[in-house]
């Protein structure tokens, strides 16, 4: 599965084999229970999306919410796509030496965290990087990228 055409959450976790929608399950499950509040779960780019809804911050220059994370099931690994260690170096270094310290190996590009099975993961990690940033942080470091 790469892009879904699923409209909520709950079709997306339906479309998915049971082996993979329990990975799914159980990341997301770590994402809601660390997610500042502000952010908003969706559907979005064909997968599970956290963004600031753009009643609350407008001004992006495509004119979609402002995304925070995503979480998608791909053809051959998952993805979690961190906008908040993509736009801090010490949140990224943070996070390599997290990995390093619970035994895992990071695969990630600028902001795509790759993982093939849930044991690849150090989820109390994730929860932590996930609950590092506020919205309000989010907008700042936003604002602060669209100036250069």
């Amino acid at each position: 599965m790469v892009a879904s055409k699923a409209q909520t959450v709950e079709e997306y976790l339906q479309e998915l084999p049971e082996d993979r929608r329990q990975v799914v399950a159980a990341v997301r499950e770590v994402i809601l229970k660390n997610l500042p509040p502000g952010y908003r779960e969706t559907m979005r780019w064909g997968m599970i999306s956290y963004e600031i809804p753009l009643e609350v911050y407008p001004n992006t220059y495509n004119k979609q919410p402002l995304s925070y994370l995503g979480l998608a099931a791909q053809k051959r690994h998952y993805a979690l796509y961190l906008m908040n260690v993509y736009s801090n170096p010490e949140l990224a270094r943070w996070l390599k030496d997290a990995f390093a310290s619970a035994g895992k190996k990071l695969d990630m590009g600028k902001s795509c965290l790759r993982f093939k099975r849930l044991d690849d993961l150090p989820l109390a990690v994730i929860g932590q990087i996930i609950a590092q940033t506020p919205p309000e942080a989010l907008i700042a470091a936003y604002e602060a990228s669209r100036k250069k």
